[in-house]
């Protein structure tokens, strides 16, 4: 594919890939401090919502200085290398200023975001012909193995060397940033001034409240499943007595699965209909997790875990290309505020489950979340399709 051997595509990628394994980090490293303080399910979920909360709600923000300063450079490149600094911090300090310190790293993760997904996007409307959907799914692609690979590999560090072997992970991250501030470089071709973006001027669709509450809707439900498996998992396992090199692999395999089903999602997307497609793989998602529930700790889970991802994460990238197409803002901007908002409804809902596991156990949460992914499908009946974006935003250097 030559969307795979574009070296702009490429640096976004990449920087997606180790922002998301310093991310997918949180919930092993959490799981891990959890246990020597004995933090109750109510405190894991808090600590993860004010996470959560602190990357999304920021995405808008700087999804808006990219669209009207064209920071998108510093912005992607600048986020990685945060990233880099804080999580190779955070493992030296006490664990009360370690958590504070991991909690403010998530910034550099919502300064990446907007201008990653903008770039990615454009690039596959320019390399592949318009298919965007696909382009995204490739972008989020590698975001989704970081949070494969992440707790595979950092179960195993924190069993073999504490907390400080994270400190590998994060000097990954230092080449890929200066990496992506090297090719990004190249999206300074495009003149703008401060005041004014270029756009691309494209028929552009009415934006119908008709339409995009049932989206907001459909996202909310989505990012809610998902945190509630990735919060919740190795939480689940860890009481049943299994290691981090355990509970990291099953929470690896989630996001691993998570990962392939947004790129079968978003080529289905663009071929069958983006609300066909996502309406099965939600209706799809429902019966893994549901099975989780029920049978307890079992050799299964090695497959049910990883198919409840990918069902779920298939729609993904549906949401946030719908999104870039309907909200009248800048790309990066559209882009931040739908992530945002997906990040914070899944903070949000962990939050509210939290209380729920301590009081019911685990099961109960996650025949719940099996419930919310199958409302989730059926209110895609209340999606529709939308011309190509038009009158879009592009953020510049």
């Amino acid at each position: 594919m030559s969307l795979l051997l574009d070296s702009l595509f490429n640096s976004v990628a990449y920087g997606h890939l180790i922002v998301d394994m310093l991310n997918s980090q949180r919930s092993v490293l959490l799981t891990y401090w959890s246990t020597k303080l004995g933090m109750s399910n109510t405190t894991l979920a808090l600590i993860t919502m004010i996470y959560l909360w602190v990357a999304s709600l920021s995405q808008p923000i700087f999804g808006w200085i990219t669209d009207r300063f064209g920071k998108s450079r510093l912005l992607a490149s600048g986020g990685i290398l945060w990233m880099c600094v804080l999580f190779g911090l955070a493992p030296f300090l006490p664990i009360s200023f370690a958590i504070p310190c991991l909690i403010l790293a998530s910034l550099g993760s919502a300064a990446f975001h907007p201008a990653g997904v903008m770039h990615a996007t454009l690039r596959g409307r320019t390399r592949m012909a318009g298919r965007e959907t696909t382009a995204a799914s490739w972008f989020f692609l590698f975001g989704q193995f970081g949070y494969f690979f992440g707790p595979i590999i950092g179960g195993p560090l924190l069993t073999l060397f504490g907390p400080q072997g994270l400190l590998i992970l994060a000097g990954l991250a230092l080449p890929i940033g200066l990496n992506a501030a090297w090719q990004l470089r190249k999206a300074a071709t495009i003149p703008v001034s401060p005041q004014k973006s270029e756009v691309v001027k494209t028929p552009r669709p009415a934006v119908a409240r008709g339409f995009l509450v049932p989206l907001a809707v459909v996202a909310a439900l989505q990012a809610w499943a998902q945190q509630n498996m990735i919060t919740f998992v190795p939480k689940y396992l860890s009481d049943m007595g299994k290691t981090a090199a355990v509970y990291g692999l099953i929470a690896g395999l989630f996001m691993g699965g998570s990962a392939v089903g947004n790129v079968i999602g978003g080529s289905l997307a663009d071929r069958f209909g983006k609300k066909r497609v996502a309406m099965t793989m939600l209706a799809l998602a429902s019966i893994p997790l549901f099975l989780v529930s029920i049978i307890g700790w079992s050799p299964w889970l090695y497959l049910l875990i990883p198919l409840a991802g990918m069902f779920t994460g298939a729609v993904h990238s549906i949401i946030v290309v719908l999104a870039q197409r309907t909200l009248r803002s800048g790309m990066a901007l559209a882009s931040g505020l739908t992530l945002g908002f997906m990040f914070s409804a899944g903070a949000l809902g962990t939050l509210l489950s939290g209380p729920l596991a301590d009081r019911w156990s685990f099961p109960p949460v996650f025949q719940m979340t099996a419930a919310l992914v199958l409302l989730a499908s059926l209110l895609t009946l209340f999606l529709r399709e939308e011309a190509k974006q038009s009158g879009q935003r592009i953020g510049n250097e």
